[in-house]
């Protein structure tokens, strides 16, 4: 009951400063993402999720009331060690991205995929080759990309849900799928944009960088858009974290640069924002750290204003959408670290289980464990929606 009160509370104060003025309205075009690429992994450890009455209820039916248009699912190439047993942070090879794309046709939800090309994380610091492709060369790599993309594509789409955007590699910032040349990277994202041209001919197809604050973010716009080897595209997208990324006037800039300059549409791929500071499962949280740089209160008003503010930034900048990261990945079942490693590393629940360690020595062989984002999700630890998740249908006024 005190939960209840406190959440209506927050909405009848803080309700009338979310809403957009009818002026500065939303467009209808505009797309509210959400990426819930661990929801089965969540799901087959026993997480429920429930509607505000308790009862249990399918998430994409959640998602598709509060607001949301569009489902980020990822894509790893083979998730899993030699016997089978997956690297976690949801297990997301092809046949998890397929299964997700069958729960969003069912709910009304169109889908982006998001393709690492790699058989775990990928990001600036760490754009690992799959196992099956460590030894090839980059003419052979590339045509194994195409060749990847163009069987997972056909999987996907064989749901008959709606893909709207296709993501050809993952905060590619300074390579990707072990290529780090400049000239390697653009060579194998051309090959997942053939893919995606040739398998789906009315997708999007999108670049996605990071770190927006750094003094080379232009130069990446221009190592894709220019240059010996420039890549087929239609969207530059962006990782935008407030506390890690700078101000939102310098993400304004590049999104102006992008389209201004090279006539590509922008769309921000990830964002979060926490509630609490708390740890609510037995591994650490990823943020607040001494790295980061908290702009808002670390509240669910702080977490709606942190939002609400991407989204008008987005807006302004002609944007096509938001997307929200991971904002249904709470912690699974248990009061104990031991409880829960087991969920972890059997379903793959956690960020990182011990069994991605022979591919990932220095990062998930040293620090695998728990979700690490918990505190940043739109749901509480029960499973029923924060007054959060509703901010789509807030910001539009519905």
């Amino acid at each position: 009951m005190k939960r209840l009160l406190a959440c209506l509370l927050s909405l009848i104060l803080f309700l009338p400063y979310l809403a957009f003025a009818e002026d500065d309205a939303i467009p209808a075009s505009f797309k509210f993402g959400a990426d819930v690429s661990t929801v089965l992994s969540e799901e087959n450890s026993g997480v429920v999720y429930r509607n505000r009455d308790g009862e249990p209820t399918d998430l994409f039916v959640l998602l598709k009331e509060a607001g949301w248009d569009t489902v980020r699912v990822r894509v790893w190439n083979d998730p899993f060690d030699e016997d089978g047993r997956g690297y976690g942070g949801g297990n997301c090879g092809v046949a998890n991205a397929v299964e997700i794309a069958r729960r969003c046709k069912e709910a009304g939800l169109s889908l982006i995929v998001d393709f690492h090309y790699s058989d775990f994380w990928a990001d600036p610091a760490k754009q690992m080759s799959p196992k099956a492709w460590v030894t090839m060369d980059l003419t052979q790599k590339c045509s194994a990309l195409y060749a990847f993309t163009v069987d997972a594509l056909t999987q996907i789409a064989a749901t008959g849900v709606d893909i709207w955007m296709v993501q050809v590699g993952n905060e590619i910032n300074g390579g990707m799928a072990g290529e780090w040349s400049t000239n390697g990277r653009n060579q194998l994202m051309n090959a997942g944009s053939a893919a995606v041209r040739a398998t789906l001919p009315d997708a999007l197809v999108a670049v996605h960088f990071t770190n927006v604050s750094q003094s080379d973010a232009k130069k990446y716009i221009r190592e894709v858009c220019e240059g010996d080897t420039p890549v087929d595209f239609d969207v530059m997208a962006y990782s935008y974290y407030s506390y890690w990324h700078g101000s939102l006037e310098n993400l304004s800039e590049l999104m102006a640069d992008v389209r201004e300059t090279f006539g590509k549409d922008v769309f921000i791929a990830e964002t979060a924002y926490p509630f609490t500071t708390n740890n609510l499962d037995t591994h650490p949280n990823s943020v607040p750290n001494k790295w980061c740089d908290m702009k808002q209160d670390i509240s669910r008003d702080g977490q709606a204003a942190d939002f609400r503010e991407t989204v008008e930034t987005a807006v302004q900048a002609y944007a096509l959408g938001v997307c929200y990261w991971e904002p249904a990945w709470i912690p699974v079942p248990g009061n104990s670290w031991e409880e829960q490693s087991k969920l972890w590393e059997q379903f793959g629940s956690g960020w990182a289980s011990s069994y991605a360690g022979g591919y990932d020595p220095q990062d998930a062989g040293a620090w695998f464990g728990g979700c690490a984002w918990e505190n940043q999700a739109l749901f509480e630890v029960d499973g029923t929606p924060a007054w959060t998740l509703s901010l789509p249908n807030i910001l539009r006024g519905e």
